[in-house]
């Protein structure tokens, strides 16, 4: 009585509610979520031959996915999709962090667009070592070229294997190509161990360089250099035209050390300003008279070829390590192995030749 005051006889007309229920924590008017069943080959095929965009990024995730039931009908799309393909330009964009490689291609895009056909842009994001998630934001850096209707935009994530999703990209480019996209740009993580996957799956390489970085030795050593088929000077504007020249030329003599490509063809180096979109025609102009003389003395058909071998290997590679790491009779043998490594009883190298006899 002393501690509870409101039951004393005086406060009789006070009364006590019992208080508001509490909602439900789940919105009682929201339906259940009905799981989409996943579309047969043949509808997606169908979807992807007419030009359908939601079936092509459909069949596009399928390809991305690591669940088997996913794998095993993406490559039954791809193989139905394959007679259709082969008839685009695939082009590939690297350049250092920061170079305007979006802004670029989002001008070279519209450039492309204005004189009809369609485009595809496939990039591939880099994802975190720690959080293994990617921003997957080139869309936002590519704002005309996203709302274009005849574009197809697709960023996808690294995932810590440039080998894997370099794969991924490759068969992404043929159901681009079957959608009737003859125009297939893949821009790249950036200047490092992707260009190599990616050089392998287009047909003209196209280095963006700065110029007024302090770094123009950079960008004049051998392994990126000998790859690209154009190198392009970016932001040649305002105070950094006499910059961007320098940087031309400097870029000029160094490819004359080089030996001449496979292709014959002698890179070309130019100067633009992708922000302000000048120099654009002449750096596509320079992209026409390659596929020109690529074609005419028969590079072009050689390169393809090489090409399908090449991932063809890269395939069977990548498919023994999974098949020999996902097989459950080996995981305990390796375990065991990797006891012995650990303990000093069994050199590493040994132990590896183990398990591949066994």
């Amino acid at each position: 009585m002393e501690n509870h005051p409101e039951n004393n006889p005086e406060y009789s007309g006070l009364a006590v509610n019992a208080g508001v229920a509490q909602p439900p924590v789940v919105n009682p008017y929201l339906k259940p979520r009905r799981r989409v069943p996943l579309p047969s080959a043949s509808e997606l095929v169908d979807g992807i031959l007419k030009g359908d965009v939601t079936r092509l990024a459909r069949a596009v995730t399928l390809v991305e996915s690591v669940a088997p039931d996913h794998q095993a009908l993406a490559r039954e799309v791809i193989e139905k999709c394959l007679p259709h393909s082969g008839k685009s330009r695939r082009i590939g964009i690297t350049g250092v962090p920061g170079a305007g490689k979006s802004t670029s291609i989002d001008v070279f895009g519209l450039h492309v667009l204005r004189n009809g056909g369609k485009l595809a842009v496939l990039a591939i994001d880099p994802s975190s070592e720690r959080s293994k998630g990617s921003i997957l934001g080139d869309k936002t850096r590519m704002e005309k070229l996203s709302q274009h209707p005849s574009a197809f935009i697709r960023p996808s994530p690294s995932a810590g294997s440039l080998g894997g999703v370099a794969r991924k990209t490759r068969e992404t480019i043929i159901l681009c190509e079957a959608a009737g996209y003859d125009n297939i740009f893949v821009e790249t993580v950036g200047v490092g161990q992707s260009e190599t996957a990616v050089h392998s799956m287009v047909d003209f390489f196209l280095l963006i360089q700065l110029a007024g970085t302090g770094d123009e030795l950079q960008g004049i050593k051998r392994g990126i250099m000998e790859m690209a088929d154009g190198i392009v000077i970016n932001k040649a504007d305002g105070d950094n035209i006499d910059r961007a020249r320098l940087a031309q030329a400097q870029f000029r003599s160094a490819l004359h050390l080089f030996p001449t490509p496979p292709s014959g063809w002698t890179p070309e180096v130019l100067t633009y300003s992708g922000y302000f979109e000048l120099g654009i025609a002449e750096v596509w102009d320079m992209i026409d008279r390659y596929f020109d003389f690529v074609r005419e003395n028969g590079y072009f058909e050689r390169r393809r070829h090489e090409q399908a071998r090449y991932w063809m290997y890269e395939t069977i590679d990548a498919e023994l390590r999974r098949r020999f790491y996902d097989d459950p009779d080996r995981a305990a043998r390796i375990a065991d192995a990797e006891r012995l490594v650990l303990s000093n009883r069994l050199s590493p190298f040994a132990a590896a030749h183990n398990l591949l006899d066994y």
